[in-house]
């Protein structure tokens, strides 16, 4: 599903037109990614949590050479699903 699609049964569900619906995605989009930019994580309860973990310095594989590469440290964004959504996808 992608967003216009998403936005569309939001929109059936709670009797919003699609575009006030896809301002409400974009609304929930941003502020994930701003509190999770400034290091907050975002506790939906029952679907799940975003936050951010530290990716430590690995050693890789340049895949046209095959010569080994370091891979510096980063912060990645992550998803932990909750037991409602778990249980939803069983």
């Amino acid at each position: 599903m992608r967003k216009p699609e998403l936005a569309a049964a939001i929109a059936e569900q709670a009797d919003l037109s699609k575009e006030k619906a896809s301002e409400v995605i974009t609304a929930i989009t941003d502020q994930i990614a701003k509190a999770l930019s400034e290091g907050d994580s975002v506790s939906l309860i029952g679907f799940g949590t975003f936050e951010v973990r530290d990716r430590k310095e690995r050693q890789g594989k340049n895949p046209q050479t095959g010569e080994p590469i370091t891979i510096k440290a980063a912060k990645v964004p992550a998803f932990k699903a909750g037991k409602a959504l778990k249980e939803a996808v069983q």
